[in-house]
């Protein structure tokens, strides 16, 4: 029996059990613990308890956030591209004000009030539920370069203490798949250090001259001067087209150490959060992948650098076997460079301007439109046919 079809039994069979002697009492127990299978003793107590059966209050605190908070906080979050908590915290307003101006989302001042208030915790407990759900779908390519090693500086991870905005760290990310043999694309990634600026394209192969022109490229595309290059010992990088480039434009091109990662950390990030997390491991060897994959990374410069907040490092302590590490408030590399005085008059406002006529939702969608035709140019591995061999009882020889 149901627990809903023992209450109604209950019911029923309570009445008369109440008003008949301790002989009919008897039979009645006998007869409902036939029927529901309980212990004498629970039966007693189920049939004197008064009035139906109660249901338990939820225990702890009262819910304090709504389901319209709820779901307006989901969106938000899907459309930042489900950020972490300590990084959409703080700029939960200011996405939100952006959606209420492009008609995405739709929420009065309270509702928008409640949503500015959620602390990190709360936000991963509401939004668990989602977390679970969807998402988005290492092999190492680099060749040392022994050429002109001596001739640039090296530049550790400690030695990043100029907070001007210019000098970037470069990579390039190989589109390759599962074996580095043949063609492929790469990935040019680069990320301002100060701000966290971060522009990315594709590149035809990896040969050095292609390389330097796509680092050309991201260089008028920099809403600031390129000051600085730091790279890792790659043969790509460490060449004399990269070199002279450098020396011609007094550009300061230092280098990080051999086999040491963590001098290039800040690229080294944005190689999984922005490349690979949204192109995957795929190979691609085609020009129409590469027209695609610079679509893509049209978009996602904006997406990224205007509406995905970043902690930056303040201070790290060790105490015994644990580091204590203390970030900043999550913001995005517009607002850090807002913040700057890196940017001249006419580059503010062209960057204001261009921020005003962006749309979080739309921008997503392009680009979510943009990998899907990216994805379907990927070159899928073909089985081999495998030949059987055959060999004769009689004469010994392999035939096919």
């Amino acid at each position: 029996m149901t627990r809903g079809s023992i209450q109604e039994y209950t019911e029923a069979v309570q009445l008369r059990y109440m008003n008949a002697r301790k002989e009919g009492k008897g039979k009645i127990l006998d007869e409902f613990i036939q029927v529901t299978g309980y212990h004498r003793k629970a039966a007693i107590r189920l049939l004197h308890r008064k009035g139906s059966q109660k249901r338990q209050q939820r225990r702890g605190r009262r819910r304090r956030y709504g389901y319209e908070a709820v779901d307006a906080l989901r969106k938000v979050w899907e459309a930042s591209d489900r950020l972490c908590s300590k990084r959409l915290q703080p700029f939960i307003g200011e996405l939100v004000r952006v959606m209420r101006q492009h008609d995405e989302l739709a929420i009065n001042a309270s509702l928008e009030a409640e949503l500015c208030q959620m602390s990190p915790s709360t936000i991963d407990r509401l939004l668990r539920p989602w977390r679970r759900l969807g998402g988005r779908r290492r092999l190492s390519t680099t060749k040392p370069g022994s050429l002109l090693k001596n001739s640039i500086p090296i530049r550790t991870f400690a030695d990043w203490t100029d907070e001007r905005s210019g000098f970037l760290e470069v990579d390039l990310v190989a589109h390759c798949g599962e074996s580095a043999e043949g063609f492929y694309l790469t990935t040019l990634s680069t990320v301002d250090v100060a701000s966290g600026w971060s522009e990315c394209m594709g590149v035809w192969g990896k040969g050095q001259s292609r390389v330097r022109g796509a680092v050309h490229r991201i260089r008028q595309r920099l809403p600031f001067p390129l000051l600085g290059l730091d790279s890792d010992n790659g043969s790509e990088f460490i060449n004399h087209h990269l070199y002279t480039y450098c020396l011609d434009e007094n550009i300061t091109f230092t280098r990080s150490r051999s086999y040491k990662k963590n001098d290039s950390c800040h690229v080294e990030q944005k190689n999984w959060s922005v490349v690979r997390r949204l192109v995957g491991y795929d190979r691609y060897n085609s020009h129409a992948a590469l027209e695609c994959l610079n679509m893509v990374y049209a978009t996602l410069r904006h997406y990224v650098n205007f509406f995905q907040p970043t902690m930056k490092l303040i201070s790290k302590t060790r105490h015994g076997a644990k580091v204590h590490k203390v970030y900043d408030t999550a913001r995005t590399p517009y607002q850090r460079l807002l913040e700057s005085s890196t940017l001249t008059p006419a580059k503010h406002a062209e960057l204001a301007a261009t921020y005003r006529g962006l749309n979080p939702v739309l921008l997503l969608s392009q680009l979510n439109g943009h990998l899907e035709k990216l994805w379907n140019l990927a070159e899928r591995n073909k089985p081999r046919n495998k030949v059987k061999h055959k060999v004769s009882s009689v004469t010994g020889i392999m035939t096919q």
